[in-house]
């Protein structure tokens, strides 16, 4: 089995300047026997300095993120970076095209797939390029999403914890420098768990954070401005475009994710009534919500309640619902003094990553 990628771009990543070309992902069809799929690819470099990799479009109905990489690719001056930045702000590009979570050239769900494979099918071969061609020269990940279609999300950034102490310090300092209003750490086992793209980063010591920055498929004024203000800290931080004009964050407050054990799933099929918004604080034995059955319109609805407490972090966008449908998540404050004081502070040491 060939481990070599089988995408190519024109892009020289160690050549200085802005270039701007795609990875070209061989795809054989009816209608194009030898055509290749077209992922935009924006890489701006000068000199030596970090190199960060910036992605959005992962899923391709979740718009804050792809906005805010082509507003920065068109911005940031190669004379300004020290070091490089990538971007790929379509980075599933069938599946931004179509305005879908998944690409409609083979149902791949990219974030489910990481690290990929060579001789895969379109989506694993992304993955795999991924993995093995762009992060090996990375020393920091962003990957911005939000709630697409199906989710309401409190906007938010999340991580990975680490796996080595000096893994956990950095991605500490990330979540901070960035400076969402509210962090969360979370192991994944509500989602995609280890095969994620920012699970994958993990792997291999990169420090990497992801966002949920709205939903229902459409723009969030405020998760737009959240995406741009922290991508500008993080660059000027750690000294990729020093002289950036950056806003200041008014902080983050880190949560833990409380995982699936304390995530409500449809019972049933139905129509979903909310009962509490995203943000509210809530209560074990709390109602939830109601299901109502359009099949059976004289059945009594069903009440769904809190299996804990704490906080909503995200709740089912669509009424329409069916059987396993996640219909609220729940986080709750971390019980770590240190941690809150650090991701909380403005006056952090510039440091390399």
């Amino acid at each position: 089995m060939s481990t070599a990628s089988r995408i190519w771009t024109s892009v020289d990543f160690n050549k200085d300047g802005k270039q701007s070309d795609y990875l070209r992902l061989p795809f054989s069809s009816d209608t194009s026997a030898y055509g290749w799929l077209p992922i935009p690819l924006i890489c701006i470099r000068n000199g030596s300095g970090p190199t960060i990799l910036l992605t959005a479009g992962n899923h391709g109905d979740e718009y804050e993120g792809q906005i805010a990489l082509i507003r920065l690719a068109q911005e940031i001056a190669p004379s300004e970076v020290h070091g490089r930045i990538v971007i790929l702000p379509a980075l599933n590009y069938p599946a931004v095209a179509a305005g879908r979570r998944v690409s409609p050239i083979d149902e791949g769900n990219l974030n489910r797939l990481f690290p990929g494979r060579s001789d895969g099918s379109p989506t694993e071969m992304l993955a795999h390029y991924i993995n093995d061609v762009l992060f090996p020269m990375t020393d920091m990940v962003i990957d911005l999403h939000s709630g697409g279609r199906s989710l309401e999300y409190l906007p938010l950034a999340l991580a990975r914890p680490g796996l080595t102490p000096t893994n956990q310090k950095a991605v500490k300092e990330l979540l901070a420098v960035f400076g969402a209003p509210v962090s969360v750490l979370t192991d994944g086992d509500g989602g995609g768990g280890a095969t994620t793209l920012y699970a994958a980063a993990e792997k291999r010591g990169i420090p990497a954070l992801t966002t949920e920055l709205g939903g229902g498929a459409t723009l969030s004024p405020e998760g737009l401005k959240i995406a741009e203000d922290g991508i500008r800290r993080v660059l000027k931080h750690y000294g990729v475009v020093p002289n950036l004009e950056v806003n200041a964050s008014a902080g983050s407050h880190l949560m833990r994710s409380l995982g699936r054990n304390s995530a409500i799933y449809s019972p049933e099929n139905g129509l979903f009534e909310p009962l509490v918004n995203v943000g509210d604080t809530v209560e074990e034995g709390q109602a939830a919500g109601i299901v109502y059955f359009y099949d059976n319109p004289l059945r009594e609805p069903l009440r769904l309640y809190f299996p804990a407490t704490g906080r909503v972090s995200c709740r089912r966008f669509p009424t329409l619902t069916a059987r396993g449908d996640c219909l609220y998540n729940l986080m709750s404050g971390l019980e770590d003094a240190e941690a809150n004081q650090a991701i909380a502070s403005h006056e952090l040491r510039r440091t390399q990553p």
